[in-house]
């Protein structure tokens, strides 16, 4: 994400080099930044906003050759309080390539909405990490919810 938004270039130049396939762009984003999608790119893990709208970013990367986009909300990150769908959807409606939802799962009921509004595949960590939920039990519930699991 860091190096990306840094060097925007760096994309094309991976993705002709080595194919868009082995291309996974993190976008790190959060709500405000005074953007129009009103979502904004941070670098650094979080800790530096850009002023560059993370939707608008997200749009460029997938032209530049990102084969896929793995979506962070900063804000909703470790809260446990499920993806920010909002986010989610704008940046599904802006590109063509799978997106990865990642930031805020904290209950089996999270993921499916998540699914839902545009996500290719969800990410989680703390909640396995600590044992609150089973892999298993999250592709149960989403194949529960009609989503394909794998």
């Amino acid at each position: 994400n860091t190096a990306a938004v840094a060097r925007p270039e760096l994309v094309a130049e991976i993705a002709q080099r080595f194919g868009n396939q082995v291309l996974v762009l993190s976008v790190d984003a959060r709500r405000g930044g005074g953007t129009e999608s009103g979502f904004e790119v941070t670098t650094h893990g979080g800790r530096r906003g850009t002023g560059i709208d993370a939707v608008g970013w997200a749009a460029k990367a997938a032209e530049l050759g990102a084969g896929e986009i793995l979506l962070n909300s900063v804000d909703a990150d470790g809260t446990k309080d499920g993806y920010d769908l909002e986010l989610l959807r704008a940046v599904r409606a802006a590109v063509d390539v799978p997106v990865i939802a990642s930031g805020g799962a904290g209950a089996l009921a999270d993921f499916a909405p998540a699914v839902g509004a545009g996500a290719d595949a969800v990410l989680a960590a703390s909640v396995f990490h600590f044992g609150d939920l089973h892999i298993g039990e999250v592709k149960k519930a989403l194949a529960e919810s009609g989503h394909t699991v794998r």
